[in-house]
């Protein structure tokens, strides 16, 4: 059940920028999964990866590809291809040798990338048979499609557009990401991939990317697992007629805040249909000391079972709230200095239950589909927001039957 699903909007079609998907079987016959998306040539890439030291092996292969100028992406879904050993780069690196083939490019230009069940060794024979498919099916139009090949345990597909005005003229972009389940991403989510038409250099966009996911994407838990397989793409055409980006500059400005918009819309609709979800939390923290400090907090609340399970109860248990708060690790934490809010009801204040709080006015907003939870630390000027969602019966019986 997700939180306020998201429905998928109409995605206008990004000069220089096509996709392709085919259904290979992979995991199952109702859908396509397997996408490939293709850049005109002059165009640039910046990539952001996983930090599981287990990370799968079309990550390896990506991150040792991304220098190359990469023009194309492949993605298959069903599979991971991670916990596959030397055999499972081979099949990667095959995969990618064979959409070189069929596109008369080099195979230092595909990026592979692949999503589903960890340990079980990529079934290459079927990605080949359906390649072909998804070459001949590559059109700018193909953003719906794009989206729900992608898909796992997703209960919708993702995708955001937006526009944005330089000097007249126009950049747009276009974005989609699959994830529903192991979310708490070191880096980015389990995959995003996002085109814009923008002239930027390669080393600018990288630039730009970490920012962004790192203020998006790595504010978001569901589970507090991180996949071995995340990677967050973003692919510019350069065919756009507005100004190029350059560093230090107003349109440099526009073009990251942009961007960043775009990550946080689709972070947020990861965390909306994390798996079997049933509450969307903001978990914010206040004065704190520092950034990191106010994530630390952030999270350890977001993580906490206990919190987490409360909430898909709507019971106000506000101690499970204090105590994660307690254990985040602050060092020299004045407790009379802290308030806890659910909503804009105070429930913590002077180092236990606020005087004026009451059971009633707790209990209506756990009762709500989206809740907020404030933390003031009394330590600083320093803000942060994750976002995060319940536990319920439906993630535990969604993850104990997933490969089956």
């Amino acid at each position: 059940m997700a939180v306020g699903r998201c429905d998928f909007p109409i995605m206008p079609e990004i000069p220089g920028i096509r996709l392709g998907t085919a259904c290979a079987g992979i995991k199952q016959n109702v859908r396509d999964d397997l996408l490939v998306f293709e850049m005109a040539e002059h165009g640039s890439c910046a990539a952001v990866f996983t930090q599981n030291a287990f990370c799968a092996a079309p990550v390896l292969i990506a991150r040792q590809h991304l220098t190359a100028a990469p023009r194309w992406l492949l993605i298959n879904s069903g599979n991971a291809n991670a916990g596959t050993g030397k055999q499972g780069l081979q099949d990667a690196f095959a995969t990618c040798e064979e959409l070189a083939r069929l596109t008369g490019g080099s195979t230092e230009r595909v990026l592979p990338f692949s999503t589903g069940v960890i340990g079980m060794p990529l079934p290459i024979d079927k990605i080949a048979a359906a390649l072909p498919e998804a070459v001949r099916n590559l059109h700018s139009g193909h953003w719906d499609k794009a989206a729900r090949a992608i898909m796992t345990t997703d209960t919708f597909p993702k995708g955001v557009t937006k526009t944005l005005e330089l000097d007249g003229r126009t950049i747009t972009f276009n974005g989609i990401a699959k994830g529903a389940g192991m979310i708490q991403p070191n880096m980015a989510t389990m995959l995003s991939f996002i085109a814009t038409d923008a002239k930027i250099g390669r080393d600018l966009l990288q630039q730009c990317l970490a920012r962004a996911a790192e203020l998006s994407f790595n504010r978001i838990t569901v589970d507090g697992d991180t996949s071995t397989n995340d990677a967050l793409v973003v692919m510019a055409s350069g065919l756009s007629e507005a100004p190029e980006i350059l560093p230090d500059s107003e349109h440099y400005t526009g073009f990251a805040e942009a961007l960043l918009e775009v990550c946080k819309s689709l972070a947020e609709a990861i965390v909306r249909d994390g798996e079997g979800a049933t509450k969307l939390m903001r978990i914010v923290v206040e004065e704190a000391q520092s950034d990191e400090e106010a994530v630390r907090v952030a999270k350890t609340i977001a993580h906490s079972p206990l919190v987490k399970t409360a909430f898909f109860a709507s019971d106000p248990n506000w101690g499970r709230i204090l105590a994660a708060v307690g254990r985040a690790g602050v060092d020299n934490m004045v407790l009379e200095n802290i308030r806890i809010f659910l909503n804009d009801v105070c429930i913590v204040r002077e180092g236990g239950r606020a005087d004026d709080y009451t059971e009633e006015a707790g209990q209506a907003v756990m009762d709500r589909e989206e809740i907020r939870v404030t933390v003031k630390l009394g330590r600083g000027d320093a803000r942060q927001e994750v976002l995060t969602c319940d536990f319920s019966y439906d993630y535990v019986k969604i993850n104990a039957e997933y490969r089956t």
